[in-house]
């Protein structure tokens, strides 16, 4: 190579008797050939991704019209589902067809006229995603089934963002195929968006005891034709047994679509864990595709797996006491407090615990109306009304927002038995009745005039989103309340730049702090950081030219 340019040099010895007399050199410029032979590669890789999402959803849809899975009113939308991925697929094999012609000189290139503005506009508009693939919205497709805990039986099944019911465990597995052809269209419209889509599997792929029904793991893979990375967390212990006794319970046509596996949250020296994965290769077939270190870094946790309740945090300069209610969800609305080094964010369970604290949280519920009777039992109710009457600032999120109202109400049985109504905290003025269709939105805007203790909110902006099945009357503001109680609907609602900063400011005002030991803290760019530290790990640790090898097939 030289240059941009490559050469191919062949030498011949010229030999008279049995002496090498001269070489002949021969030079050949192949970077037009070459340059030809890397676009061929590209193209063929990127027309056989192409083909794969026609060639992986037909058979889906033939397969749930074959096992009797969709119902009698959806099998045309299925068969015309079939036949649009079909021509797709027969659109695609035709370009190929006139672009080999096209290669071999043997095909007439056909001129038209291209509007090359709309052209660039939809291409803009196809691209958009990818570029923005760092910050993307959320969207219902990537959880078109969602499992929501109301008590320890049962769970809100929630589908595309539509609330089907409230079923225990028996129901929902044996109504699991029904929910299957929207996991399907979820992938299906999201491969026509993608270029590579990551599925995260739940729990073991090697329950065998629910495998019948799964598309979760090696269900969904085996639906979708997707192949596999293993990943054993080792902090836990016994990895090498997670990792081969999974991939010796698998069956054969799941153990074939295992590419590799990937050991986590190590921690040490990775030469001495060398000879087990060497027999770990051997044992399982497949390679090892990388050992992931054990990080300190703060992303939001899963509800179910947050180390946060475990903190064992003292009172700070400033102290926020979260009541950590039996079936609490999105706890990390309080996370921009916890940053900061003299403001404690502490969970609580009992009145001993709670203590006197500046700001009590009523934070969000996947069970109001339980959590509240709860609440009750446990005397917190009381003490947290009775610091409220001393002048304590007290917030409730979502469902610890309709818990300070009146009453609630749940007269079609959303979440409780129908009909059912309970006496709420009192301590602000509105009803809230629950309704089988749940609220998703998101939102942003300005803070409304806020009275009292929160008065420096007042036109501050805000965003966040809401998710909730009760109503309390007419529109309410973003922050509703006065003087040291409010309620707010919108989770995130302190991330956005200073607004945490004015809710920290007003209690050190209250009780004659500096504001200034609190130091500053920019959530936006503290969470990119964690981000970036992660990313780089992985990346840094994982074989990623066999995780490419993998993804191109």
């Amino acid at each position: 190579r030289a240059g941009e340019l490559e050469y191919q040099i062949n030498a011949s010895p010229i030999v008279t008797g049995q002496t090498v007399a001269g070489i002949v050199l021969l030079i050949f410029d192949i970077t037009e050939k070459q340059s030809a032979e890397q676009m061929r590669r590209e193209f063929t890789a990127n027309v056989s991704h192409e083909l794969k999402t026609p060639l992986h959803s037909i058979p889906g849809y033939a397969e749930l019209l074959k096992e009797g899975l969709v119902k009698p009113e959806d099998i045309a939308a299925f068969s015309e589902r079939i036949w649009l991925e079909a021509q797709r697929m027969i659109a695609l094999v035709g370009d190929i067809i006139s672009l080999s012609h096209l290669d071999e000189g043997t095909g007439d290139v056909k001129q038209e006229n291209v509007d090359l503005y709309e052209l660039a506009e939809s291409m803009v508009q196809r691209l958009k995603p990818k570029a923005e693939a760092a910050g993307i919205l959320p969207d219902v497709r990537m959880n078109p089934i969602l499992l929501k805990p109301t008590t320890d039986m049962g769970s809100q099944v929630i589908v595309d963002g539509t609330v089907r019911g409230t079923m225990k465990a028996a129901e929902y597995y044996r109504r699991k195929p029904e929910f299957l052809p929207a996991v399907l269209e979820a992938y299906r419209s999201l491969a026509e968006e993608y270029d590579i889509i990551v599925i995260e599997g739940a729990g073991s792929p090697a329950e065998i005891n629910l495998k019948k029904d799964d598309f979760v793991n090696m269900g969904l893979a085996r639906l979708v034709d997707a192949p596999v990375l293993l990943v054993g967390d080792i902090d836990r212990g016994g990895v090498f047994a997670q990792l081969y006794g999974t991939v010796a319970l698998l069956e054969a046509d799941e153990r074939s679509r295992v590419k590799g596996v990937v050991v986590n949250k190590f921690r040490g020296d990775r030469t001495i864990l060398e000879p087990g994965l060497a027999q770990l290769e051997e044992l399982c077939g497949v390679p090892v595709a990388g050992v992931l270190p054990y990080l300190h870094v703060d992303i939001d946790d899963e509800d179910s797996l947050s180390g946060r309740f475990s903190r064992d945090t003292a009172a700070k300069l400033v102290d926020i006491a979260v009541i950590r209610l039996p079936r609490i969800s999105n706890f990390t609305d309080l996370g921009p407090f916890e940053r900061y080094e003299n403001v404690s964010v502490r969970y609580v369970t009992s009145v001993r615990e709670l203590g006197a604290p500046d700001c009590i949280v009523l934070p969000g519920t996947k069970s109001t109306i339980g959590d509240l009777l709860w609440l009750r039992q446990s005397g917190l109710e009381a003490a947290v009304k009775q610091a409220a009457s001393r002048g304590t600032l007290l917030v409730g999120i979502c469902g610890g927002y309709q818990m300070l109202g009146r009453e609630i109400a749940d007269p079609e049985g959303a979440e409780a038995a129908p009909g059912t109504r309970v006496a709420g905290m009192g301590l602000l003025e509105m009803d809230t009745v629950f309704q089988e269709e749940k609220v998703q939105t998101q939102t942003r805007g300005v803070f409304n005039p806020v009275e009292g203790l929160l008065a420096p909110l007042s036109g501050m902006a805000y965003e966040g989103y809401e998710i909730h099945m009760g109503r309390s009357g007419e529109v309410r503001p973003a922050l509703a309340g006065r003087g040291n109680v409010y309620g707010t609907y919108i989770h995130g609602v302190f991330d956005a730049p200073g607004v945490a900063d004015a809710v920290l400011a007003a209690l050190c005002e209250k009780k004659g702090a500096d504001v200034s030991e609190l130091g500053s803290f920019d959530v936006e760019a503290y969470r990119e950081r964690q981000y970036d530290l992660l990313a780089d790990a992985v990346r840094e640790n994982l074989d990623m030219e066999l995780v490419y090898r993998i993804l191109n097939g």
